[in-house]
């Protein structure tokens, strides 16, 4: 299978050769430099290779091998200590299958072609380019890493058979010489040590990392990757299976954002790039590519830092002015879901603490005394809480806040009292939460996002605070569903976002009424209101995006598929207009709706119930969904329901879903839809009148509206050609427009002033600052 990657298109390359080797564990030893804005240090991957997990074929074998004729020049290691200061080489990938064109492309590189990432410093030990002579990079096997905008100092090959103690891993009669085969023996059997020992996994994958090195290997990189080889190593069975990379990052990569909080404290963090983490650490992007990881991070002792890990970290003081800390995770997930932020957050605790509280604080962890399994799972073995009587009874798992300074008072207000319930809802709807853990961090107010989940944390944006509850809740209930939807079970294909996206837009609703104990008629009026709303976004962004834009399955047939060596592309994966559409949230949403209404609502929770025990821990395709629920669906409730149809109707047609074309639209027989409709009228005839009439007649009487209703109120006013100036001063007056949250104000923003305007206004929102009372100058009363 051949995949042709233009750089000058919006596709993102997903470069790693994950069907020859997989990373099975990251141990990553990182420092943080506020001052230069570098995390410099090393990570240690720990790989299997494709003989280990599928059997390996004929065109397998081929693409192990680098398949062009041309010389290869890889920088060379050296025995010297050297500085280096214009190293330059010209590096050209061959494989087969993965044709990479330069048409277009801007060029970034040297004058000869060199994307080396060079910066190194007088008296490292380093390596430097030198041509091979003897051309053996023809035949050697080429490791493929997912790299971008990273400074890599130096690759070697970690012994693990000099580590005391590692012995016990590897049968006597292997023990008489050490050679590649033997370490790569040991590898194994550490990577696949039974899930009960995973205590003893984590201490000798840290072992293993501090090990010596055997020797420096080759490496070059490019614009998009790392490329490492070692000579006579023809096969990835040969090459080393426990390699360690030092390097560093540039403050201008864009896997994390070096800027200052709310109280004007430096900060960094990774804000989910486009480019994933690739610009952070050397790694396997694709999705297929599950690993455990651990990292030891240091810092000023000033800072805190928060992980992907399932360990409340502590600091540990290495000397005066600098600490460290470490975090591990033992559940398999991509690369992409890591996550890191250093700052100086102040941890946000209840004001009185009560024996509740406490008690629902206890966590329940896996060991091999407690576990009592309770079920089979499907996934690869790791520590799985679905399979622990104790975790699957946890309602509220232990969860902690933290906040700049600043912003203390309000989390403790709002966010800390929403995350009980909000724990205990999604628990009571989808069963054992996958995680042990939670923390939340309100991030600088520079993050794009509303909301960021990821393993053991969530990010929210300061902007979620400032609408009370209402606009909060749902949004940690968004992305408290992304624990189940999103990252333990993903999607195996990224340009299925629907699977992620669709899924927690649709949970949300529900986690969020049972999370305010509504009465089931009360719960239905609020997700119809809130269906309602979103009928008119999906409106309004297919009238407004490329149709190309707006499919959830835009690779149709081939989605999931992948070259011979397991490189691909995500289409308009670096797209810029890709991080404002919410067409995958949307029409995942509708389809989700529309097949919950035809199962039923009880049905249909407890087959996803179901679903979610069978594939946690697991990628998935869109298939995977559809099929095992249709086979749920009695044969009267299915007769146009097919997984053909609703791939045609729903996930590969541009446009309004066929299913809702002529269909009533959401909330047609919603009250708080038709007391919204009502005051649409009321102000249809205030804007209308002549400004001179105004006095004289009987001014309108507006009823009070909730927060959601007000936002459907803009959004039906936001389709009128023009709006008095009088009309804007009295919606100003009658619903205080500057105590809103921000979407209320977003939408405010968007037509009721002109872009002048708007963009002085702009400066005042919550997204940028707190507004203390400041009404923007268009809705200040006036004569």
């Amino acid at each position: 299978m051949e995949i042709k990657l233009d750089p000058s298109r919006d596709d993102l390359p997903l470069m790693a050769n994950t069907s020859h080797m997989l990373v099975k564990h990251y141990v990553l030893d990182l420092e943080v430099d506020f001052e230069s804005r570098i995390i410099e240090g090393t990570i240690v991957l720990f790989f299997e290779d494709g003989s280990r997990f599928r059997k390996q074929t004929s065109s397998t074998k081929e693409t192990c091998q680098l398949a062009s004729n041309k010389a290869y020049k890889f920088r060379t290691p050296e025995l010297c200590h050297i500085p280096v200061t214009n190293a330059r080489t010209t590096f050209n990938v061959g494989y087969s299958d993965f044709v990479i064109c330069d048409k277009g492309e801007e060029d970034t590189s040297d004058k000869d072609g060199n994307h080396d990432n060079q910066e190194q410093a007088s008296g490292i030990s380093s390596s430097k380019y030198c041509c091979d002579t003897e051309n053996h990079g023809r035949e050697d096997f080429l490791l493929v890493l997912d790299c971008c905008d990273l400074s890599v100092l130096k690759v070697e090959e970690v012994d693990v058979a000099a580590v005391p103690g590692i012995e016990k891993f590897i049968r006597p009669s292997k023990l008489t010489t050490v050679s590649e085969e033997l370490r790569n023996e040991i590898v194994h059997e550490l990577v696949t040590l039974p899930a009960v020992h995973w205590r003893k996994q984590l201490d000798y994958f840290v072992r293993c990392s501090q090990a010596p090195s055997c020797g420096e290997l080759f490496f070059d990189t490019d614009t998009w990757s790392l490329q490492i080889r070692k000579t006579g190593a023809q096969t990835a069975t040969d090459f080393p299976h426990a390699i360690r990379i030092s390097y560093k990052t540039k403050p201008e990569g864009q896997s994390v954002t070096w800027t200052s909080d709310q109280s004007g404290r430096p900060c960094v963090y990774t804000m989910g790039s486009p480019i994933n983490n690739r610009a952070l650490f050397p790694c396997q992007e694709p999705p297929v590519a599950m690993s455990t990881w651990q990292a030891t991070v240091r810092a000023a002792a000033s800072f805190v830092v928060l992980m992907s890990g399932e360990n409340s970290a502590k600091p540990t003081q290495l000397h005066e002015g600098c600490s460290s800390w470490h975090y591990y995770v033992t559940m398999p997930m991509p690369a992409s879901t890591f996550t890191i932020a250093v700052g100086c957050w102040t941890e946000v605790v209840p004001k009185k603490w009560s024996s509740n509280d406490l008690m629902i604080e206890r966590p329940f962890p896996l060991s091999e005394t407690d576990c009592r399994y309770v079920g089979v799972c499907s996934h690869m073995e790791y520590p799985c809480r679905f399979q622990n009587a104790a975790a699957t009874t946890q309602k509220v798992i232990p969860h902690r806040v933290f906040a700049p300074g600043c912003l203390k008072g309000v989390c403790q207000e709002i966010l800390l009292r929403l995350l009980p319930p909000c724990l205990s809802a999604a628990h009571s709807v989808l069963g054992s939460h996958p995680f042990s853990r939670l923390d939340i961090l309100i991030v600088p107010a520079n993050f794009s996002s509303l909301g960021m989940a990821s393993p053991h944390i969530i990010f929210l944006s300061q902007s979620t605070l400032t609408g009370r509850s209402h606009l909060c809740g749902p949004r940690l209930c968004h992305e408290i569903a992304h624990t189940w939807f999103g990252l333990a079970i993903g999607a195996r294909d990224w340009t299925e976002e629907w699977l992620s996206e669709g899924f927690a837009t649709h949970l949300e609703d529900v986690f969020w009424a049972e999370a305010q104990q509504l009465a089931p008629h009360d719960a239905e009026e609020q997700r119809e209101l809130r269906a309602c709303l979103r009928w008119h976004r999906l409106r309004d962004e297919l009238r407004n995006s490329p149709e190309e834009m707006q499919v959830l399955r835009p690779s149709k047939e081939k989605t999931g598929h992948v070259s011979d060596s397991g490189a691909s592309v995500v289409k308009h994966g670096l797209n810029p207009e890709k991080n404002f559409m919410q067409v995958h949230y949307l029409k995942g949403y509708f389809l989700l709706r529309f097949l919950a209404r035809r199962l039923g609502d009880k049905t249909y929770f407890s087959f996803l119930r179901k679903f979610v025990h069978k594939f946690h821990g697991q990628l998935i395709l869109s298939q995977d969904f559809l099929q095992m629920l249709l086979e749920n669906i009695p044969e009267e409730k299915r007769p146009d329901l097919s997984v053909e149809n609703i791939f045609q109707d729903w996930l590969e047609s541009s446009g309004i879903p066929k299913p809702l074309q002529g269909a009533r639209p959401p909330g047609a027989d919603c009250g708080l839809v038709r007391r919204v409709d009502a005051e649409v009228t009321k102000w249809m005839r205030l804007n209308q009148r002549p400004r001179k009439r105004r006095r004289r007649e009987e001014e309108e009487v507006f009823e009070k509206l909730l927060p959601d209703q007000l936002v459907l109120l803009l959004e039906h006013l936001l389709e009128e050609k023009t709006l008095s100036r009088p009309t804007l001063q009295t919606l100003q007056r009658t619903y205080c427009l500057h105590e809103q949250d921000a979407e209320a104000l977003g939408l405010t923003l968007q037509k009721l002033m002109s872009e002048q305007t708007a963009c002085k206004w702009m400066s005042k929102t919550p997204s940028a600052k707190s507004w203390h009372g400041d009404v923007p100058e268009p809705l200040q009363s006036s004569v």
